[in-house]
Formats: structure tokens, C-alpha cells, sequence
């Protein structure tokens, strides 16, 4: 068995909720060897991210507090839309030496969202480059 990808999702509002809940469908029916190791949010009370809370996975508020796991992220799924988290976050992980974590832009989400979207359209954002 080969190592798991452990992953973090930044941002579950529109884009990032309807990605999350059905890439975690498809890690638990499918048992694809991914583990999501954190996520992060504004809206801690959601119900996303009150279940992810439940599940003993790490809820931010603050979506650098992810880029400070360091080498315990293989790849943060930047899911927030949001040009200026993105910059932040590679800084961040560049002032840590963190040679390790993937940052994968919303482009990269709607790429494996075709894969297992079963034709449900997911939502996008206008500011999905990795500016």
C-alpha cells in the first residue's frame, strides 16, 4: 500500500463545500488512499465544517494556520477564490522552508471534479489563477 496524500482544503464556502463533501464521498465509498488533514473556513458553525470538526480533523479560521503544518500537508486544495489567501500562503511557506506542500489553485479542483462530478457542474470562481 503506498503512502496517503494528505490534503487540506482551504475555503468551504460555495465552491469548497460542494468540492469537500464530494471528494470526502469519494475517499470513504471508494477508499482512495487520501487523507484530509485539516481544513479551513470562516464559517466555523457551518454544517461542513462542524462535521469535519466532529471527525477530529482540524477547523481554521485562518487559512495560514495550515501553511503551518508544515510537511504534515501534501497538497492544500486553495479553494477560497481569493488571490490574496494564495500569495499569503506561499510567503508563509517560504518564511517556514516548507519545500514539501503543493498549493493547488480552484483550477485544480475543477480538473478532478470532472473526473468524479458525475455530470453536476461545480461552481467557480472569477479569480481561479494561481495569481
Amino acid at each position: 500500500m503506498t503512502q496517503k496524500i494528505r490534503i487540506a482544503l482551504l475555503g468551504l464556502s460555495r465552491v469548497g463545500e460542494i468540492f469537500s463533501e464530494h471528494f470526502l464521498e469519494k475517499i470513504q465509498e471508494q477508499h482512495i488512499n487520501v487523507e484530509i488533514v485539516a481544513v479551513a473556513t470562516h464559517q466555523l458553525d457551518s454544517p461542513v465544517a462542524l462535521g469535519y470538526a466532529h471527525s477530529h480533523i482540524p477547523v481554521f479560521e485562518d487559512a495560514l494556520k495550515v501553511a503551518e503544518l508544515g510537511d504534515k500537508v501534501d497538497i492544500i486544495f486553495d479553494l477560497t477564490g481569493n488571490p490574496e489567501v494564495r500569495r499569503q500562503l506561499r510567503e508563509k511557506m517560504q518564511a517556514t522552508n516548507n519545500q514539501h506542500t503543493v498549493i493547488a489553485p480552484e483550477i485544480f479542483a475543477q480538473l478532478l471534479w470532472e473526473f468524479f462530478s458525475e455530470g453536476e457542474a461545480l461552481p467557480h470562481s472569477a479569480k481561479m489563477g494561481y495569481k
